[in-house]
């Protein structure tokens, strides 16, 4: 019985949670909101970064279910700068051979999957992206044992239904 309510709630709250984002960022003003307003609306970031400037990035990603990954940074007054999201094509065509994991992190957030290939010798690191035409997209950077971009590739599949 559990498993078949949990079965109909979950794909319900899939679809309220990027409501709930449009909701927090209306009331999360740049300029204006603190760090701690943000922590309160957000949760705790999943990742921090510092930056030279004493500003901080915060990771917020929407994965494995979402489409969508936010940096938040925050200034060293503590007032919030920015909200981005970062899983676009203008970050996807940063990912270069030779970058190493941290900045692709930096650079898209948390991957969905995180997957070795024993024969291949290579991590793949996936996150689900939009797409319009009915098909379910993954962004993919794959990297060499060391840990250093290799290429990058997209896989697409017809969404059931």
């Amino acid at each position: 019985m559990f498993r078949k309510l949990l079965a109909i709630i979950f794909p319900a709250l899939l679809t309220i949670l990027p409501g709930c984002d449009a909701v927090i960022f209306q009331e999360l003003k740049p300029g204006v909101s603190r760090d701690f307003e943000v922590r309160d609306r957000m949760g705790p970031p999943t990742m921090e970064w510092k930056e030279t400037d004493g500003s901080l990035v915060w990771e917020y990603p929407r994965t494995p279910n979402g489409t969508v990954n936010y940096m938040v940074v925050i200034g060293p007054d503590s007032v919030l700068r920015e909200i981005r999201q970062v899983l676009t094509e203008e970050n996807f065509a940063k990912i270069v051979p030779g970058m190493d994991k941290t900045e692709v992190r930096r650079l898209l957030g948390k991957p969905a999957e995180d997957a070795f290939y024993p024969l291949k010798k290579e991590w793949i690191w996936s996150w689900k992206i939009k797409d319009e035409n009915r098909t379910q997209t993954f962004f993919d950077v794959h990297f060499d044992e060391s840990g250093r971009v290799l290429r990058s590739s997209r896989q697409e599949s017809a969404m059931p239904g």
